[in-house]
């Protein structure tokens, strides 16, 4: 679907362009716009690198798995309907730890992980359920202790200080995961959404 929308916006610029005498102006702005992306793509190599680096030491340093034993109490209450033993929780504890050090390689495993489980505790195999759809809310939102990609992108656009974002990022994602989570927890008590 998207790549037919992408598609779409494509041939309404060459049509656009083509029928207002700006053929030249939309080629130029495709080839302007290639050479900004690949600049930016190598610009990423080093200061990516470095920060997957630093995310594979706290990896190794069992720091995912710290910060899960302390969103194991949180995530039994969020999840009342999932057996507190259940290799779903696992999966969905290690997924949202490892979207807070802003280890997204390492959670979107996990997180397919943790819905194949939750299917499995789904009596309902085609509609999704309370804890499915909370899970996805806050992996969604997905607190960011670490913004890495954030980080990198800044670095490399040439800013001064790219660190600068970690605190508003912190207030913005904890304020999102809790909207998120007051959302999906209300919608789940209307009786349109009971299943």
């Amino acid at each position: 679907m998207l790549n037919a929308i992408w598609f779409l916006l494509i041939i309404i610029g060459v049509i656009v362009g083509g029928a207002t005498g700006n053929i030249e102006a939309v080629t130029k702005a495709a080839i302007d716009s290639a050479n900004t992306a690949v600049e930016l793509s190598m610009g990423l190599i080093g200061v990516m690198a470095l920060w997957l680096g630093i995310m594979k030491i706290a990896e190794e340093a069992q720091l995912a798995s710290a910060l899960a034993r302390l969103l194991k109490p949180i995530m039994v209450r969020l999840f009342p309907d999932v057996p507190a033993t259940h290799p779903a929780m696992g999966a969905m504890i290690l997924n949202i730890a490892a979207n807070m050090l802003g280890l997204g390689n390492a959670a979107t495993p996990l997180g397919l992980k943790a819905m194949k489980e939750l299917q499995e505790l789904n009596d309902k195999k085609d509609t999704a359920t309370n804890a499915m759809c909370t899970f996805l809310a806050i992996n969604t939102s997905s607190v960011q202790l670490i913004p890495a990609t954030t980080i990198a992108l800044m670095a490399s656009a040439g800013s001064t200080n790219p660190t600068a974002i970690i605190g508003t990022t912190l207030v913005a994602t904890t304020a999102s995961t809790v909207a998120g989570v007051i959302a999906v927890k209300l919608f789940e008590k209307m009786p349109i959404f009971k299943a």
